[in-house]
């Protein structure tokens, strides 16, 4: 069901999703091998933390959307010569990293409530 604190949770993470994009699109090439590591554990802990916040997959896939359009938003070329991403490994690194990590924390299962018994009765 959703409500007024779940849809402002919702967005909350939407915003924070975008923030680690354009942060990490800065880190990532700025420090590159301990940047693009910190831009990616950033981008990890956002979605696991959207997650478990929301207990709903929908908390990961909006941070996730967050990011993705930041990032979407900064990777073309502006028409005078400047860019925030290099052609180079680590651009394609954050992107796809970001992207698998963002789909491997969508997909994880959900662990049960605290103090719900398995359904398998043992002897």
């Amino acid at each position: 069901m959703m409500t007024v604190g779940r849809l402002a949770a919702f967005a909350g993470l939407l915003l924070l999703g975008a923030l680690t994009g354009v942060t990490g699109t800065l880190v990532q090439a700025a420090w590159f091998p301990g940047g693009l590591l910190l831009a990616l554990l950033a981008v990890a802990g956002l979605c696991y933390g959207g997650l478990r916040a929301t207990g709903a997959r929908a908390g990961a896939v909006v941070s996730a959307a967050g990011w993705l359009l930041a990032v979407i938003l900064l990777t073309p070329a502006r028409p005078e010569g400047d860019f925030l991403f290099g052609a180079g490994v680590g651009s394609y690194i954050f992107l796809l990293g970001g992207t698998m990590v963002a789909v491997m924390c969508a997909t994880l299962p959900h662990p049960p409530p605290p103090g719900v018994r398995p359904a398998r009765l043992d002897k």
